[in-house]
């Protein structure tokens, strides 16, 4: 098998269309007498087309919430380079309410790690999640919006009705793990 290298292209324009057509489909095209300046051509790669910006979606459909999410959770005149408690969501389709999604949420807390269930939806540029611990009771409402083309929902969190007072609001931060896109 004939390998190109530099030592036997002729030209740098030849060795990259070696590279695209393979040795044997440059050197039968060559031998068949089409003219180098025709190879050199085909060997130039067609200009790359710049990709299109992606728009944030107003909606984003169980498919896409569900997966894994990063979480950043701080404080709300902090800032995320300085988390109050870090964790992930695993979230599936909701088995009761189609169009939403339900998944397990655990993350760090001063002392152990915490455990609740999230569920909730995207609809009208808007999310809104339920935060339980025991999956009964509303601990916390997660209010905020799709950002990133949809791989991060941004927002705050915020003690549900009859919490307790002293529960801060903390602002978060979901993004879509690599590998769940």
């Amino acid at each position: 098998m004939i390998r190109m290298n530099r030592t036997n292209c002729m030209t740098d324009t030849l060795c990259a269309l070696g590279r695209r057509l393979g040795a044997l489909g440059c050197a039968a095209l060559f031998s068949a007498g089409v003219p180098l300046a025709t190879l050199a051509q085909s060997a130039t790669p067609p200009a790359a087309t710049p990709a299109p910006a992606c728009e944030t979606p107003g909606f984003l459909e169980p498919a896409r919430l569900s997966g894994l999410w990063q979480l950043t959770l701080w404080p709300e005149n902090g800032s995320p380079a300085q988390p109050v408690s870090t964790g992930a969501v695993l979230f599936e389709r909701h088995p009761e309410y189609e169009g939403s999604v339900r998944g397990r949420l655990k993350r760090s807390d001063t002392g152990n790690d915490r455990e609740a269930v999230l569920s909730g939806d995207v609809v009208d540029g808007e999310v809104n999640f339920d935060e339980s611990a025991d999956g009964v009771n509303l601990d916390a409402v997660w209010i905020g919006e799709p950002a990133a083309c949809g791989l991060e929902l941004r927002g705050s969190r915020r003690p549900a009705d009859g919490r307790p007072a002293d529960a801060p609001v903390l602002n978060f931060l979901l993004k879509k793990a690599p590998g769940w896109r």
